[in-house]
């Protein structure tokens, strides 16, 4: 089974270069985040007429998640548990049952710029980075629950989190930026520590690899780009990792993301 992530930055300005990638490299499940739709305009028939069974959890012109597959989705469940007053959609899950099932939970990470700090360093309560660490304690909780289902199971999408200095061209241009702030590497550490899988460092661990260039001072052209949209599977899903790859020429077509997919295969 192939399952990929991609961040399409809006559903509209990427109307003819999803189904294009889509068409070409056949995933049977994709996990999609910054739709910037609410459901109801979002073009389902687009995906339906490939054979794909479409969930959304949108939301007007900011962030909505998707989960398109080729097989049945089943006991979908939209919003990261934990928090009921939180609006924004960054986070949708479902079972998909091939050889057998697995829990596929797509989410789109706050990104928590700008950074603001009380004088003792701590986050300013109410700001975005301060929203970005209780949202990555919430994810925590899940990342737990679905451990002790004992099942495979994956978290996809886009973290806004470079793990390490290896997964940026220039490191010491991100010091202080919230993707790798070290409370932010530390939140997502904690969540890899209770027992989950990095598939792409799994596969890859020499450095250089990256997802997103930023649109601005041809960052394409001179490769300066960071890694920021990650796979964590439990370790049932771990067993079942055959390969995964970053689709990094769909960056140089016609309308780009500032993302690229990145995908997974595993033995279902």
């Amino acid at each position: 089974m192939k399952i990929a992530t991609f961040n399409i930055n809006g559903i509209k300005a990427r109307a003819q270069a999803l189904p294009d990638w889509l068409d070409e490299a056949q995933p049977d499940v994709v996990v999609l985040q910054e739709i910037k739709s609410v459901d109801e305009a979002f073009p389902r028939e687009v995906f339906e007429e490939r054979g794909y069974n479409v969930e959304t959890h949108g939301q007007k012109s900011f962030n909505g998640v998707a989960i398109l597959s080729k097989l049945p989705l089943e006991d979908v469940s939209r919003g990261l548990p934990g928090d009921d007053a939180d609006e924004q959609a960054r986070w949708i899950e479902a079972t998909v049952v091939g050889q057998q099932a697995i829990r596929i939970c797509g989410l789109y990470l706050p990104n928590g710029n700008p950074v603001e700090l009380e004088a003792d360093g701590t986050p300013v309560a109410g700001g975005k980075y301060a929203y970005k660490l209780a949202w990555m304690e919430r994810l925590k909780a899940r990342a737990q629950a679905l451990l002790n289902q004992e099942m495979p199971a994956l978290m996809a999408g886009d973290y806004n989190i470079i793990p390490q200095p290896e997964d940026a061209k220039r490191p010491e241009a991100w010091v202080e930026d919230a993707l790798h702030r070290p409370e932010s590497r530390a939140a997502y550490q904690r969540i890899l520590n209770l027992g989950f899988t990095e598939a792409f460092r799994a596969r890859h661990p020499e450095p250089g690899h990256y997802s997103f260039w930023d649109y601005q001072a041809g960052a394409w052209n001179r490769n300066d780009g960071i890694r920021i949209d990650h796979f964590l599977l439990t370790p049932q899903a771990a067993d079942l990792l055959l390969d995964c790859q970053i689709d990094k020429d769909v960056r140089g077509r016609e309308k780009p993301s500032d993302h690229v997919p990145v995908w997974v295969e595993l033995d279902l």
